[in-house]
């Protein structure tokens, strides 16, 4: 009888802790599955891109990135190759919510990217998620910044990295002045009266990055940017008269922001898109381009998709496999938001924008 009595509790007792890590173990497997969700991930199968890992940086509040930028990671994964990852603020029941500046779910994929292609504004990452972004840019990899990129963060005094911030006294302009070549400035075109027309730069019609683009319109503004002398301007942009392609050009004068002088609304046109080479704090060089253009809207227009797929070559060091004219044609259905505040689609989950069919 002493020998059983010695033996029961033995044995209930390492039921117990069987039970006990059974139960630790499905709920660690609960709390990935619902983790992973957070983001999606399209793994190109062929195509030049094939190896090459692009991460999408999806965060604002206005010009519906949470779905344009979808669009664009499935044409780079499903007709060129590419493994893209997009990330989205994601509120705590799984829903992606542009006003929450402070969610960027799985920021540690920035340590496995190749490239980065950002539509960010205002954004408030916690010091743990931007040391990804920091990391990665004092890397030396190349960034591809969307529309408001250029005022993509907004930090307080108690964040490490507030010099990134937009209105940054240390780092004047922010990260968007000092990486990418501008920050905000001001609305230059009618915000939803006047689209934009995008015109080849003098001197820029032999670049790689414009192989095969043609018509670039935006239903967006333009931007007022003044980049620095070391940037390639590739594109300016044309305000017209309405919001449609064939709108005529717009004809009135106005002041610009920096020194009040007047000037006509295209005479000169302001720069939409630019290149550059930015010596980053640890003396390493990244490949940039900015384009203020970029809403989800935007990306109905072919020549835009075009730009911005030979941008994601251009980026990765790709330059002589660009397309004669690159493959741009939607995956499954595009049928954007106009842009707005408040305006996003709510309830939606980042697995809504899981293909169908895989790539």
């Amino acid at each position: 009888m002493a020998a059983d009595y010695e033996w029961r509790p033995t044995f209930l007792l390492m039921n117990m802790i069987k039970s006990f890590s059974a139960v630790l173990l499905a709920f660690h497997f609960a709390a990935s599955a619902a983790t992973v969700g957070d983001w999606v991930v399209y793994e190109g199968k062929k195509g030049p891109g094939k190896g090459k890992h692009i991460v999408f940086l999806s965060g604002d509040e206005e010009y519906r990135s949470e779905e344009g930028l979808p669009q664009l990671a499935k044409i780079l994964a499903v007709h060129h190759g590419f493994k893209c990852t997009v990330l989205f603020p994601v509120d705590a029941d799984g829903t992606i919510n542009p006003n929450n500046q402070r969610s960027i779910p799985n920021a540690a994929a920035l340590d496995s990217a190749d490239a980065v292609i950002m539509a960010l504004r205002f954004r408030k990452w916690s010091d743990t998620d931007m040391k990804h972004f920091v990391d990665y840019v004092n890397s030396g990899k190349p960034i591809i910044a969307l529309r408001t990129s250029t005022h993509a963060f907004d930090f307080g005094k108690d964040s490490a990295y507030a010099k990134y911030g937009w209105r940054s006294s240390e780092w004047k302009g922010g990260f968007g002045k000092q990486v990418l070549g501008e920050t905000w400035v001001d609305h230059w075109a009618k915000h939803k009266v006047e689209a934009t027309r995008g015109i080849i730069a003098p001197g820029a019609r032999g670049d790689v990055l414009l192989r095969g683009v043609v018509d670039v319109f935006a239903d967006t503004d333009i931007y007022e940017a003044y980049p620095p002398a070391d940037a390639k301007i590739l594109l300016l942009g044309q305000a017209l008269k309405g919001m449609k392609p064939d709108s005529p050009p717009a004809d009135y004068r106005r002041k610009r922001s920096t020194d009040k002088q007047e000037q006509g609304i295209n005479d000169p046109m302001m720069p939409v898109a630019w290149t550059r080479l930015h010596t980053n704090e640890t003396g390493k060089v990244n490949k940039i381009l900015c384009t203020t253009l970029g809403s989800a809207t935007d990306l109905q227009s072919e020549g835009l998709r075009r730009f911005l797929v030979n941008g994601a070559y251009w980026a990765v060091g790709l330059e002589k496999k660009i397309p004669r004219k690159a493959r741009v044609d939607y995956v499954g259905e595009f049928h954007p938001t106009m842009y707005g505040f408040n305006t996003f689609k709510k309830g939606v989950k980042p697995a809504e924008h899981e293909l169908k069919t895989k790539p």
